[in-house]
């Protein structure tokens, strides 16, 4: 059913949640997954970066991309444990929301498969959900994976 399958990881529990459901569709159809990760800065650019359960804010270049570089290559690594065989990793900046519109409609996807709520609860509550905006936006199937 499903070919090709985009999965934002942020490091929260739901996006790896949200992975996994999409591993189990990928398995099943032999998809390819697409693994997107998209640091997030703060309007006052304050970076908040999440990694290994720990954040870094006003963090250098450098590190902000090691974070993410371990963020991605984590979900690559849980992606193949759980027996995808053809699976990529991509970092992008910007608008998270936007980013995944982005990508998703590059790479012709046939789903976004997303957490419902990521680390960033707060925010979503404020400026509204990324997987919100999302699921309205995109020109492909959107799978909110809401964590039990």
């Amino acid at each position: 059913m499903y070919q090709t399958l985009l999965v934002p990881v942020d490091g929260s529990e739901n996006a790896r949640h949200a992975l996994a459901i999409a591993c189990k569709l990928a398995v099943q159809d032999r998809a390819r997954v697409h693994i997107l990760h998209i640091p997030e800065t703060l309007s006052h650019d304050t970076r908040l970066i999440w990694g290994a359960g720990s954040v870094l804010m006003d963090a250098p270049q450098d590190e902000v991309e090691r974070a993410g570089k371990k963020i991605a290559e984590g979900a690559r690594q849980e992606a193949t444990e759980h027996g995808v065989t053809d699976v990529d990793v991509s970092i992008q900046q910007g608008d998270p929301a936007r980013v995944i519109l982005k990508q998703a409609s590059l790479l012709g996807v046939d789903a976004v498969v997303m957490g419902s709520r990521g680390l960033s609860d707060i925010a979503g509550l404020v400026v509204g959900s990324v997987s919100h905006k999302v699921s309205h936006a995109a020109d492909c199937e959107v799978i909110t994976v809401h964590r039990p």
